[in-house]
């Protein structure tokens, strides 16, 4: 029978944004489904937010703005009037603007939003909004979990580390980078967007190789231009070694690359090579340039 299950919370107030919560984890205790609506004031922005859920937006007043890069890495404008809905699938890249105040909408995610599903793109350090909805969502003792994607200040960059011989081999040859567990990984390129983590990640997995390494970077909308997505998931295993139990403790957010590493220099997918150190019992100690002067 028809029952009342909750009441509305209101779960963020910032920079002329209000939202309200009807149906979720905060207003209802429920993870299936969460229901909202947002009232903006002001002109206004969300960051670049990536989600682990599908999203339906229903303009109830004014208009929106979604921007966001199609496949062939062109940028794109989506402007939702009064009376439209959006649909947003789980795992794309989008960004809302609010050209003009005195708008108003409903979103409706399933399953129910939560800060770890919800990575937004924000600066380096977890924003106020984000802190609130951690505490509201008790999961303020894990706020890795919510930090942006990229940490690093231009978010257009990821690095891959390998060994130096087959970066060559594949450069002289005049063909694609693949990493040796490519298939065994599910046909992905392991990446990173904070290069802090990468001596970590090192240490895990490769410290019985033998050689030199070196860190890639490079460009992930120059990756999407070619046709070659990037998804932004949990931290997955190398082959047939498992990633550390702190890093799903810390609920990593790692980019995997949809394909390899082209070699050719017109596609501008490479930006940087560093050399990376290391002891001789095996172990990474730096990336010279990069995290070196961080230690």
């Amino acid at each position: 029978m028809p029952k009342i299950i909750g009441s509305a919370k209101k779960v963020v107030e910032h920079d002329g944004l209000v939202i309200h919560e009807f149906a979720g984890n905060v207003a209802t205790s429920q993870d299936e489904i969460s229901i909202a609506c947002v009232l903006v004031s002001k002109p206004t922005a969300e960051p670049f937010l990536t989600l682990e859920y599908d999203e339906w937006i229903c303009v109830t007043k004014g208009y929106i703005v979604l921007k966001y890069y199609n496949d062939e890495g062109k940028e794109v404008f989506l402007e939702a009037k009064e009376g439209d809905t959006v649909f947003i699938r789980k795992g794309e890249r989008f960004k809302i603007v609010f050209p003009v105040g005195d708008t108003e909408y409903i979103p409706v995610c399933l399953p129910a939003f939560r800060p770890d599903r919800c990575h937004r793109e924000e600066d380096a350090e977890t924003s106020d909004v984000t802190k609130k909805l951690l505490i509201l969502h008790n999961m303020d003792n894990g706020a890795t979990s919510c930090k942006p994607i990229n940490v690093d200040a231009d978010k257009d960059i990821l690095y891959h580390m390998c060994m130096k011989l087959r970066w060559k081999d594949a450069v002289d040859k005049d063909i694609a980078y693949f990493p040796p567990t490519f298939e065994a990984d599910g046909g992905f390129t392991h990446a990173t967007a904070d290069p802090k983590r990468l001596i970590e990640t090192a240490n895990n997995f490769y410290t019985e190789t033998k050689g030199d390494w070196i860190c890639l970077q490079l460009s992930r909308s120059a990756f999407e231009k070619i046709g070659i997505k990037t998804k932004d998931e949990e931290a997955l295993p190398v082959g047939e070694k498992h990633v550390s139990p702190e890093w799903n403790a810390k609920k990593w957010v790692c980019p995997h690359i949809y394909g390899g590493i082209p070699t050719i220099k017109g596609v501008n997918v490479l930006t940087k090579i560093f050399n990376m150190t290391r002891n001789e019992d095996g172990s990474f100690i730096s990336i010279t340039g990069l995290t070196d002067s961080n230690n």
